[in-house]
């Protein structure tokens, strides 16, 4: 077959005969080409073979003969068509439903049908009154080698084409795979894949292995993985983990810390008592609300509702009662009443992840007791403390790199997805280990994506309670610098908001109240950062007498000579 133009070869193509198999033989570059085909790019060089699948008219150009005025047609167009007198061919024998067409006219399809054997000028009185020339446009829905989706072609893409199906029925067309695709073809694997187009998202994973998943990279893939993870951050440094549930590391649990009464509410679950041991002093709001010291031992046990608004009840408790004694004094605590509490935690066993998610409910604070044996390094052993924060259940495929076929890794094709292609080579019959999946680090970017991801994660931030008044109901008046002093009856720490694995609000700097100087202070090993910066120590410069009486306006109370034995009374409630 002589080669004809792309536009040529369609309009004389028959629908019945599809599919077939075409050759480019020339574009408008000759060697080849990129088009804008269908919102993509498409390459069409010279040698391609393209299998075409199915072909639609999409609209028709009619050109007046005269005028040369063009009009577009669409497929739907109800006007007849009839031979223009003029330039009307000799007759020839036609069959009876044919020539009755002809009589009455002819509809778009049936001219289309007559002029893709010989373009002749038709008549239709509904267009113009001049003889009209017919030029389809149609789309080829077409499959090429290596491409993944089926392009669509306008026919009049300038190329040349030649018919080669009858010498290409062996011709295989090799139609590209998403990793992600592979999850729902498990009768297919083990298999062997080379990459075509590595990942189009940031990286998520800080392991080598990710790097390494690029263009011609081959790969096996062994089959799906049915492990779940766990997501853990480290609380002294801003580093972020997946945690496989094969993971043989053991953990023991660390107390929760609480910012405030709305934190301690929050991490009250329902039908249980919460024992913790407070932090820092907090001074109360006259009769209803006592002031808290460090080391009042309360027992946080349900939210209640007043004439003043929701508080949570508590007992505080002396040393010498029992967390199940029902003695001690009540207090109604207002959620906006600040202070720092820890957990009271007497569990010294050591938990693996399973059981350990079985017990406690996530988010809770647990440190490494023993590290994964299996593991080379276990970055997980130089953390004090992790905070567990969701157990993710997501599909990942166990692989290896064919130069490695022993070391194995999983990857989450809904998170790294790339397109691939199966070679149909062998592949190992024995299954890589999958140790170096039991920790993978976050880039940071991608653990706050997977926050926003998980359930609730886009979910706004409660409402923080109203602010109290000062007292005798007067503004607090600021000075020209923030948190000198606080209203009597408040608590001189900032509000937060409770914890959870989807909001971590960034811890506040301690205010600037008159307490002791801070070289004389003592580190306070439950504070809820284990490394902040300590706040700058104030002076007075000579006429800053706005300050200092700021200050005196307040009596504030100071911790005396007993600090050291208040702390000790609380490193003994708090095995650690």
């Amino acid at each position: 077959m002589e080669p004809l133009s792309f536009q040529e070869y369609i309009c004389s193509l028959d629908p019945a005969t599809l599919p077939r198999i075409l050759r480019i033989c020339s574009g408008v570059y000759f060697q080849g080409s990129v088009y804008e085909i269908s919102g993509n790019e498409c390459c069409l060089s010279t040698g391609d073979l393209l299998k075409v699948t199915a072909v639609t008219l999409q609209k028709v150009i009619c050109e007046d003969v005269q005028t040369g005025q063009k009009t577009e047609l669409p497929p739907t167009f109800k006007g007849l068509f009839q031979p223009s007198p003029a330039t009307s061919p000799c007759p020839t024998p036609q069959g009876p439903s044919l020539q009755g067409s002809r009589q009455k006219g002819l509809t778009l399809h049936q001219a289309l049908g007559q002029s893709s054997r010989q373009t002749q000028p038709l008549l239709c009185p509904s267009i113009s009154p001049h003889a009209l020339l017919l030029s389809p446009v149609y789309e080829a829905q077409a499959t090429m080698h290596l491409r993944r989706d089926q392009v669509r072609i306008p026919s009049t893409l300038e190329v040349d084409v030649e018919d080669v199906t009858e010498e290409s029925q062996d011709v295989h067309f090799t139609q590209p795979l998403l990793l992600s695709e592979l999850l729902g073809m498990e009768e297919v694997l083990p298999a062997q894949a080379e990459i075509l187009e590595g990942p189009h998202s940031a990286a998520i994973f800080e392991s080598s292995w990710a790097s390494r998943l690029q263009k011609g990279q081959r790969l096996q893939i062994h089959g799906c993985s049915h492990t779940w993870r766990v997501l853990a951050s480290a609380r002294s440094s801003a580093r972020r983990f997946l945690l496989s549930s094969s993971y043989q590391g053991r953990f023991r649990r660390r107390p929760r810390q609480f910012a405030g009464v709305q934190e301690l509410a929050a991490g009250l679950q329902p039908g249980q008592r919460l024992h913790v041991v407070v932090t820092q002093d907090c001074e109360g709001r006259g009769d209803d609300v006592p002031p808290l010291s460090v080391g009042d031992r309360l027992e946080a046990q349900q939210l209640l509702q007043n004439t003043g608004g929701t508080g949570l009840l508590c007992r505080r408790r002396s040393e010498e009662e029992d967390g199940d004694d029902e003695e001690g004094e009540e207090l109604l605590l207002p959620l906006d009443l600040g202070g720092s509490f820890v957990e009271e935690v007497c569990d010294n066993k050591k938990y693996g992840l399973e059981e350990l998610l079985e017990r406690l409910t996530l988010p809770c604070d647990v440190r490494v007791a023993a590290t994964d044996p299996t593991l080379e390094r276990d970055v997980l052993g130089s953390f004090s403390s992790l905070r567990l924060e969701a157990r993710i259940s997501q599909p990942f495929l166990l692989s290896s790199f064919c130069e490695e076929p022993d070391e194995g890794f999983e990857i989450p094709p809904q998170w790294l997805d790339l397109s691939l292609v199966l070679t149909g080579e062998p592949v190992s019959t024995q299954s890589p280990s999958t140790h170096r999946s039991h920790v993978e680090e976050l880039t940071e970017a991608f653990y706050y994506q997977l926050l926003a991801q998980l359930p609730g994660g886009s979910a706004p931030p409660p409402p923080r309670p109203p602010k109290p008044k000062a007292a005798g109901g007067k503004a607090q008046k600021h000075t020209g610098r923030k948190n000198q002093a606080q209203p009597r009856g408040s608590c001189p720490s900032a509000l937060q908001h409770p914890a959870s694995p989807q909001t971590h609000p960034t811890p506040s700097l301690p205010p600037k109240v008159k307490s002791l100087p801070i070289q004389q202070s003592i580190p306070n090993k439950y504070s809820p950062c284990p490394h902040r910066p300590a706040a700058p120590q104030l002076h007075n410069a000579p006429g800053d007498t706005d300050v200092k009486r700021s200050d005196d306006e307040h009596d504030y109370e100071t911790i005396e000579g007993n600090i050291q034995k208040t702390i000790r009374k609380v490193q003994a409630i708090l095995p650690f």
